[in-house]
């Protein structure tokens, strides 16, 4: 018997002993007895009904939690640290030093009594603390691996929902591709690593982990640079886990738009999305712009479509970022790069590699097959990616801007 059903019968058990102790009551013409019945027999019959209206659900606890839920988060192991609010208040100096903010809250910086400087991310927009979102954490929290940001800690306390990560001191990655000033633009070895970072960490997401995870938000600001630029990705505000035999998934429209996938537009997704975006990016890091920029010539607003000129008329070079000879001095491998980009932006998702075959073509044991930039790219993409940037499908969930 589950719990509800348990709750259900005890409840209807004192309902019965109640009725019963008032008809003895009246049988013996025991006053005290009935009086007692009738007091204590409106009250219940009230609790009952409100208890049967909300399918005998447990009550939220005075820290947000259901009674089940708290009980479940206590026997659960491998869990990050949980703190207090007032605790990460104190740890932020009352959230006085903003990192960022994006659609769903805010990220501070902190530092914990033991000298560690973390990222906390108040989250906002959300009800009560559930059982999804505490099974979130503690999968986020079991994931280790060196391209993916660590989960240092949550809070769940009422209305306050806050997950604390380690804090990276050079920030986000679209800090340093977006940048026109010469002397912060990164080297072509430093963004090669940044590339080789990010299939890393999407490579283990999609395959490596217990759990088959969709980041669906891959974009710049939710890659992280630590001292040494080595990047990690976080922000799992938008993931969805689902078993390593599942090959697709039901979901919502979720992402940022320019850098979603045309199958959004259809009903059939798989990670396949995620190595999209990531083709996006690769692309945004080569060419130091966004993939849509309005502060270049109409007919080059749109970087895909420039994309696909520039190949058409062999002068891909021309897109590399400028801003730093060394992506000119490095030209064989840029252009080599830019190819592995077309094959991850295939419009038939079918077409685009796995991660982890990305990770073993960059790290020498397969290679670009020259005709990645086929027709079906050159002919088919730049429409279906500039309707997604521009949908307006429903239900959707869209990262906002950082």
């Amino acid at each position: 018997m589950n719990r509800r059903a348990c709750i259900a019968f005890l409840l209807i058990t004192v309902l019965l002993i109640l009725i019963v102790l008032l008809i003895l009551g009246v049988i013996f013409n025991n006053t005290a007895l009935i009086i007692a019945a009738l007091i204590v027999l409106p009250f219940f019959v009230a609790y009952l009904f409100i208890r049967l209206k909300n399918g005998f659900k447990d009550v939220p606890k005075d820290n947000g939690f259901l009674e089940v839920e708290e009980e479940c988060l206590e026997n659960m192991l491998g869990m990050p640290t949980r703190f207090s609010y007032q605790e990460l208040k104190n740890v932020t100096n009352n959230f006085s030093n903003k990192l960022g903010e994006g659609g769903f809250g805010s990220v501070f910086h902190g530092t914990l009594p033991s000298g560690s400087q973390v990222a906390v991310k108040h989250l906002v927009g959300f009800g009560p603390v559930n059982k999804s979102f505490i099974a979130e954490v503690q999968t986020i929290g079991s994931i280790h691996h060196f391209n993916l940001v660590s989960l240092v800690g949550f809070c769940a306390e009422k209305f306050n929902n806050l997950l604390v990560y380690e804090y990276l001191v050079n920030g986000s990655l679209d800090r340093w591709i977006f940048n026109q000033n010469q002397k912060l633009a990164l080297g072509w070895q430093i963004r090669k690593k940044i590339i080789l970072d990010i299939a890393k960490g999407l490579a283990y997401l999609h395959g490596d982990c217990h759990q088959k995870i969709i980041h669906f938000d891959i974009k710049p600001e939710n890659i992280l640079l630590d001292e040494n630029f080595n990047a990690k990705i976080s922000d799992f505000g938008l993931s969805k886990l689902i078993g390593k035999d599942q090959s697709r998934v039901l979901t919502t429209m979720r992402g940022t738009p320019g850098y979603m996938a045309p199958e959004w537009l259809t009903s059939t997704i798989t990670e396949k999305v995620d190595v999209y975006s990531f083709g996006i990016v690769v692309l945004e890091i080569l060419c130091g712009r966004r993939n849509i920029d309005r502060s270049q010539q109409e007919e080059d607003w749109h970087l895909l479509e420039l994309f696909r000129r520039k190949q058409e008329e062999g002068q891909l070079l021309d897109l590399a970022d400028k801003c730093n000879s060394d992506m000119q001095s490095n030209a064989i491998e840029v252009v080599e790069m830019m190819k592995v980009v077309a094959w991850c932006l295939q419009t038939e998702y079918v077409k685009r590699p796995s991660m982890s075959n990305v990770v073993k073509l960059f790290e020498g044991s397969a290679d670009v097959v020259s005709d990645n930039l086929n027709e079906d790219f050159l002919n088919g993409l730049i429409l279906e990616a500039t309707e997604t940037d521009n949908s307006t499908i429903l239900p959707s969930i869209l990262s906002g801007p950082r």
